[in-house]
This record gives structure tokens, C-alpha cells and sequence, in this order.
């Protein structure tokens, strides 16, 4: 009864906010140029809360915290939260150059095919696609994941229904619809995470009992310099800043903006506030290693510090609030989706006419939904065979930060050319596979003859700096 409860539940949450994004696109989506870019039209206001919302998705609620309760504590959540911040901070510095050297444009690939030629676009579209599409898995596995876990609702019923609805109304109201929800659900993320930090603090007796309680667990936990926790946080923020960069929901979001200082204090703000939020998600974790039976150790079958926060809540807490967290999950999740589907449609959108002879708009408008319905698919396929959020966001991370440095080095210098792009591209991808942590990867490079007698211990910290240091070679 309680699955159904929840169901009943989920799926008004999400028929509501369809019925919002329906309602406040309807007649303002008339061509093409409106259903991706909305160009110079959002002000300040509500592109800060789209921003907040598009990277604000259900993983702060399990990455930051399985990294406060196992990669390093506090040290490892600051970490995080900076990382998290860099790459709205840097586009604050790059959105006012792109909107100037590309005033028409509307896709990251747009800018690799004109820069670099059509090899570099390939690569750039392969790689822009895989990242959100792992990035959309991920976000899938992490809900119906908690949700099959909490509640016994099977994992395809609720990826099926939350797909389905935004699939509807961004599909009908791309972007003003994406940018519409996502601030709606702004203002109810914000208050509820605050809320629901002040209720554990309460019922857990204070922060006095809690320091006492994680400390006597693990006293590096709350040690700011805690060596472990600040490489994690070290190698996290590179490969946060690089993913982030080659990530179509923020370019779209530049030419949203009314115009460059609304773009900048909307990227600025959201920045700060979305590190605020990350620390605030990590410590959950930390809290959870204090008042809760983890195991901790990633060999262990019975893992279960990915979803630290949920079974603190569940410990700790009546099944009302665990309800309320469950929603601020869906909310998170939509707001991602919605943000992420949009993106990947707006790429489609901007590419194909390079393969077909002058479409029509509708011709356009249609194509692109019906490719994105194939790509959200897709998603809900891998989110079903996956287990772990963060080696699919690890794994999207590292072919971002492949073609990241190269790709934007191009807008302040005219020496970068195609072939020059393709070979740091390519290498650095090849040196940050041969470091990153995979049991399929290192087993197979371990059994090549010549090299598997040399094969480096795995290491994200070495996957993601070797990379951009041989790029810099």
C-alpha cells in the first residue's frame, strides 16, 4: 500500500508540473529559434534558478555524501562544493565571449564545426551526447534506485513515469518550458533542504552530540586538512570543471540570457548558492557515519554508503519527512531531466540541417523530439543495468575532460587548428584511460602482452590531472 501511496504521489508531482510547463510555453513556442535558444529574452531571476535547478540534480543527494562518509569528510565536501562552482564561475568569464563570437549561435558543436572542421565536430557531438546521456542515466539509477529501495517500486515503473512527463511538456515547450519549471522547483529545493538540515540537526540532539558521535567514529572526518579528502577533492573539481564545460545546457542558457551582466550575476550567484547546497548535501553523509551502520568499504557486496542520506533519514526520522525527502529527490531529478533532454534536443535540432537539404521548421521541431524520445530510452536501459551513480558520472567526466581544455582554448587563441584539437583530444583521452579506476579497463590492459607488466596502478586523482598535464605537453 505504501508503493502506492507514493506512486499516487509521484505521479501528480509530475502531471503538475507538465500542466506548468504546458501552460506557460503555450503560444510562445512559434519556431525553431524558440523551442532551444528563447535568445535574449530570461532575465536575471530566472536563469540564476535554472542554473541552480539544471545542476542541482538528484546526485547531490548520494555523490556529496557517500564523499563526506567515505572519500575524506569535511575536506572532501569542501572540495566537492568549490568543484562544483568553478564551471558556472568560468562561464560567468566565457559566456560574454561566446555570445560575442558566435551572436547567432546555439550549440557547442555549432562552434567545434566552424573552429575545428568537421572531424573535431564529430568528436565534440559524440562526446557533448554521451556526457548528458550518462549524466541523465545516473540521475535515473540514483532515484528509482532509493525509490525501489524505500518504497519497493520497481525501478522501470518510476524512470518510465518521471521520462514520460518531462519528455511531454519539454518536448511541447522546450527551453521557456525547461527554464520555467526549473524555477518553480527552485523555490521549493532550497527551503526543503534547509528545512530537512535543521530537522536532523533537532532530533539528533544538537551539533555539540553530533560532532561527538561522528569523532568517536572517525576524527578525520571533520579534519578541514584531512590529506585523503582534499585529493579527492582536488581530482573531483577538475573533473567537474572539465565535464561541465562541454555540457549543452549551459551554452543554451547564455543565449538565453537578456543580455552579458544579467548572464554574469546569474552565473555568479547560482555558483555560490549550488556550493552552499553541495557542502549542505556532503554533510549529510558525514552525519550518517555517526548515527547510522554503514559499510564503508566499495568491496564489500552490502555498499551501502551511496545512500548515506536516505538511510539516515530513514533511521532517524518519521515516514512523513522520509516522504518529503523522497519528493525533494523527484523534484531534483526533474529538474535535471527536464534541463538535460532539452539540451540534447537543441543539439539535434541545431545539427541536423547539416544533413538534410534546408528542412522545414516543423520538419526540424519534429525530427528533434523524436531522436530525443530515442536518447531518453536509451537512458532509462542503462539506468536499469547500472548500480553505480558515480562511476557513470566518473566515466561521463573523463571523455569531458578528454576535448574540454583543447575545445575552449580554441575562443582566445587563433594557433589551435583541427588536427592540433583531434591530437590533445585524443591522447589526453588515452592517458586518463590508462589511470582511471574500472575493473573491465584495468583488466583488459593488464592482459595486453608487453604493456600489462607495466600497467600503472589505478588512480582518479592521476586519471584526471595526467591528462590535462599531457595535453599541456
Amino acid at each position: 500500500m505504501q508503493s502506492v501511496v507514493f506512486l499516487s504521489i509521484l505521479f501528480l508531482l509530475l502531471v503538475s508540473f507538465t500542466a506548468l510547463g504546458f501552460w506557460h510555453s503555450r503560444g510562445r513556442v512559434k519556431s525553431v529559434e524558440d523551442l532551444i535558444t528563447a535568445r535574449n529574452s530570461i532575465g536575471r531571476g530566472a536563469i540564476t534558478a535554472t542554473l541552480i535547478s539544471s545542476v542541482m540534480g538528484v546526485w547531490i543527494l548520494f555523490i556529496p555524501a557517500e564523499a563526506g562518509a567515505v572519500f575524506g569528510g569535511v575536506s572532501a565536501i569542501i572540495g566537492y562544493g568549490i568543484g562544483e562552482a568553478l564551471p558556472l564561475l568560468t562561464y560567468a568569464k566565457l559566456g560574454p565571449r561566446i555570445r560575442k563570437l558566435i551572436p547567432n549561435g546555439h550549440s557547442l558543436t555549432e562552434y567545434a564545426y566552424v573552429r575545428y572542421g568537421p572531424t573535431a565536430y564529430f568528436l565534440v557531438l559524440v562526446v557533448s551526447i554521451c556526457y548528458m546521456l550518462l549524466f541523465l542515466s545516473a540521475e535515473l539509477t540514483g532515484m528509482t534506485g532509493v525509490l525501489e529501495l524505500i518504497m519497493e517500486i520497481p525501478r522501470w515503473q518510476s524512470a518510465l513515469m518521471i521520462i514520460f512527463f518531462v519528455l511531454l511538456y519539454t518536448g511541447y515547450g522546450g527551453i521557456r518550458a525547461s527554464i520555467f519549471t526549473d524555477t518553480i522547483q527552485t523555490l521549493l529545493i532550497l527551503p526543503l533542504m534547509i528545512a530537512f538540515a535543521l530537522f536532523i540537526v533537532y532530533t539528533l540532539g544538537g551539533t555539540a552530540t553530533i560532532y561527538t558521535n561522528v569523532f568517536s567514529v572517525d576524527p578525520n572526518l571533520l579534519n578541514p586538512g584531512f590529506k585523503t579528502g582534499l585529493f579527492f577533492g582536488f581530482w573531483v573539481a577538475i573533473a567537474i570543471l572539465s565535464a561541465e564545460l562541454m555540457n549543452q545546457t549551459w551554452w543554451q542558457r547564455i543565449y538565453a540570457s537578456r543580455d552579458d551582466s544579467n548572464l554574469q550575476t546569474s552565473f555568479i550567484a547560482a555558483a555560490l548558492i549550488n556550493m552552499f547546497i553541495v557542502i549542505l548535501a556532503g554533510l549529510f553523509g558525514v552525519i550518517a557515519r555517526g548515527h547510522v551502520d554503514l559499510i564503508t568499504d566499495p568491496s564489500n557486496p552490502g555498499y551501502n554508503a551511496s545512500s548515506s542520506l536516505f538511510l539516515l533519514f530513514q533511521t532517524v526520522s518519521p515516514e512523513p519527512i522520509l516522504v518529503g525527502v523522497l519528493i525533494l529527490a523527484i523534484l531534483l531529478t526533474i529538474g535535471s531531466a527536464d534541463s538535460l533532454l532539452n539540451a540534447l534536443s537543441s543539439l539535434i535540432t541545431a545539427d541536423l540541417p547539416k544533413y538534410f537539404n534546408t528542412p522545414s521548421d516543423n520538419s526540424l521541431r519534429f525530427g528533434a523530439r523524436v531522436l530525443t524520445v530515442i536518447v531518453a530510452f536509451v537512458a532509462i536501459y542503462i539506468s536499469l543495468q547500472a548500480r553505480s551513480v558515480l562511476g557513470l558520472f566518473l566515466l561521463a567526466d573523463l571523455l569531458c575532460a578528454a576535448v574540454a581544455g583543447p575545445f575552449l582554448y580554441g575562443l582566445y587563441s587563433k594557433k589551435t587548428t583541427g588536427s592540433g584539437f583531434l591530437i590533445s583530444s585524443i591522447s589526453g583521452l588515452v592517458v586518463g584511460i590508462i589511470y582511471f579506476p574500472n575493473e573491465t579497463i584495468s583488466s583488459f590492459l593488464g592482459s595486453l602482452p608487453y604493456y600489462g607488466s607495466i600497467h600503472p596502478t589505478p588512480n582518479f586523482l592521476f586519471a584526471f590531472s595526467e591528462l590535462h598535464a599531457f595535453q599541456l605537453l
